[in-house]
């Protein structure tokens, strides 16, 4: 999927544009809330979907080269955030779904976990 076609099918609003273009190939996610389990766990150019709205998450996902995060259950992050995320290149947006609902609609589209690939 593109991040294009993720964030119509979350019906997200975005934060920040992609760096690298909408049309970016999305085929991994990682859902955490633990910061230190995404810098062990998540594969490099995944998206990321989190709860968190902090800018410990953009440093993370700037780390493992994340191109888009995916904030849950209607967190809006504040200008700070938006503005690293700016600085980074990484696309942000912002559902009402819950990281569960979020996390299975993907997988039903064709998106699979970093342990599984």
């Amino acid at each position: 999927m593109t991040i294009s076609e993720i964030c119509t099918l979350l019906d997200a609003s975005v934060c920040t544009e992609p760096e690298d273009g909408w049309g970016t190939d999305i085929k991994v996610a990682y859902s955490a809330d633990v910061m230190s389990d995404v810098l062990a766990y998540a594969k490099e150019g995944c998206i990321l979907i989190t709860g968190l709205r902090n800018l410990q998450v953009i440093r993370t996902a700037e780390m493992k080269d994340v191109p888009c995060i995916i904030f849950t259950r209607g967190k809006q992050p504040d200008e700070e955030v938006m503005n690293l995320a700016r600085c980074f290149g990484i696309c942000t947006m912002v559902t009402k779904l819950s990281t569960f609902n979020t996390s299975g609609l993907l997988y039903q589209k064709g998106i699979r976990g970093t342990d599984t690939l």
